[in-house]
């Protein structure tokens, strides 16, 4: 009698834990939907305050402040509270999402962030979820792959895909080594490796 009540009792905890998987699952998806939403979201209303310079009746000779004076903090929209130095895309996997000034756990659940650097400086670093309309898509990246960011002040940086990299989640020193203009990083399901994004700069368009 007593291993038949231990038998239901192992039955009811494993449906307990499947039930909790299964839940998990779910609300992970719901997350990641809900965070792809938020994005896209804000996205139109930073693309609205973001000037198309080539549609401006810019002179020729008119050099951007960055060039002036590479050291400057990089200029920021504000969206719902929000700050956010621009946008970034990377046609491959027809991706184009907002990407905030500074990283928290808060802001990363909404949109890519600033993780450390500046364009401006060729030493930029960007973090985002791997959810699969954030940052999910960049492990199918291949070296050559464009990658674009473009400031609120509508200045361009092309970037080429040079190499992809899976680093322990621990290891910060290794993630941000290296002479690469830009970096893409993201954790993998189980959070114990990044996957991560090397990048190197073409020129930028004014």
């Amino acid at each position: 009698m007593m291993k038949g009540k231990k038998g239901l009792v192992l039955v009811a905890l494993g449906v307990l834990l499947l039930l909790s998987a299964a839940g998990l699952s779910a609300f992970n998806m719901w997350d990641a939907d809900r965070a792809g939403e938020a994005a896209q979201t804000v996205l139109k209303d930073l693309d609205r305050q973001i000037p198309v310079l080539e549609e401006l009746d810019l002179p020729e000779e008119l050099i951007p402040d960055y060039l002036l004076n590479p050291k400057m903090d990089m200029p920021t929209q504000e969206v719902d509270g929000r700050k956010y130095i621009g946008r970034i895309e990377i046609p491959v996997v027809e991706m184009s999402l907002p990407v905030m000034d500074s990283w928290s756990y808060e802001n990363l659940r909404e949109a890519p962030c600033r993780y450390k650097g500046s364009a401006y400086l060729d030493d930029l670093i960007l973090a985002a979820h791997n959810y699969t309309r954030h940052f999910g898509p960049i492990s199918q990246l291949v070296p050559g792959d464009e990658v674009i960011f473009t400031d609120v002040d509508g200045n361009i940086f092309r970037y080429t895909v040079a190499d992809l990299e899976q680093l322990e989640g621990t290891d910060v020193k290794e993630m941000e080594a290296g002479d690469w203009d830009l970096t893409l990083f993201t954790c993998t399901l189980g959070g114990q490796y990044r996957v991560t994004v090397r990048c190197v700069r073409e020129d930028a368009e004014p």
